[in-house]
């Protein structure tokens, strides 16, 4: 199946993006009565605190995981979930932090990776997860969650949740989803904004082997929600 392409000016993309979420909620809330969520760091959170306040949900059916997480400090700027819920939840009263399912704090990262493992599969009834929607984010390098270009968790088939210890991109120690993981949800949505993201975009669209052409859903839909800068080469 064809991924699908969405291109959108930058003052728009937030209020489409928000509206292209919103279309995945009420399917997932009418079809079980819930709705599953991965984030991911970067730009996506000032995107969606702009996008998501003005969408018509049930805010109390969304329950939001994180596609990858930093070893840090809730309190850190560096942690996604800590800038997520502290933005987010300002943006959006109906939203509490208990929607959110972090990672434990104050223990090592190998801990972390098998404590958030077993947090999915209590909260999802099996050893693989399958979610309404994972939003992913890309780097320049071609990355997506915690999945680095030629790191050898991008051969990883077992661990669902996995640690990395010497990220190339600070900080160094992270959990991450992985392939597998990505390639059981409902639907992965990439969000790419920049000029700067344009060359590296057509690359991972194409036959490469950079970490973010590795997502293909198995039984879902890829989504690529683009600006016009990122999809200058397109």
């Amino acid at each position: 199946m064809e991924p699908d392409l969405l291109v959108f000016s930058r003052e728009e993309y937030p209020k489409k993006l928000g509206e292209r979420i919103a279309l995945e909620a009420k399917k997932s809330i009418d079809s079980h009565g819930r709705f599953t969520v991965g984030l991911s760091g970067g730009s996506l959170v000032n995107y969606l605190c702009e996008g998501l306040p003005n969408i018509e949900t049930d805010w109390t059916k969304w329950l939001f995981f994180f596609c990858d997480e930093r070893i840090v400090p809730e309190t850190s700027d560096d942690s996604i979930s800590g800038v997520y819920k502290r933005k987010l939840c300002s943006k959006i009263p109906s939203l509490t932090p208990s929607q959110f399912v972090t990672i434990t704090y104050g223990i090592s990262t190998a801990e972390a990776a098998v404590d958030y493992r077993k947090k999915l599969t209590e909260y999802f009834k099996t050893e693989l997860p399958s979610f309404d929607l994972l939003l992913l984010g890309m780097g320049p390098d071609g990355h997506t969650c915690s999945l680095f270009p030629g790191h050898p968790l991008l051969k990883e088939t077992s661990l669902t949740v996995a640690p990395i210890f010497y990220s190339p991109k600070p900080p160094p120690e992270r959990i991450t989803l992985t392939l597998p993981v990505l390639n059981a949800a409902s639907m992965c949505m990439f969000t790419v904004t920049g000029e700067d993201k344009a060359e590296t975009l057509e690359k991972a669209m194409g036959a490469s082997d950079l970490p973010a052409s590795k997502v293909r859903p198995i039984k879902g839909r890829l989504v690529w929600v683009l600006d016009s800068g990122a999809a200058k080469n397109l």
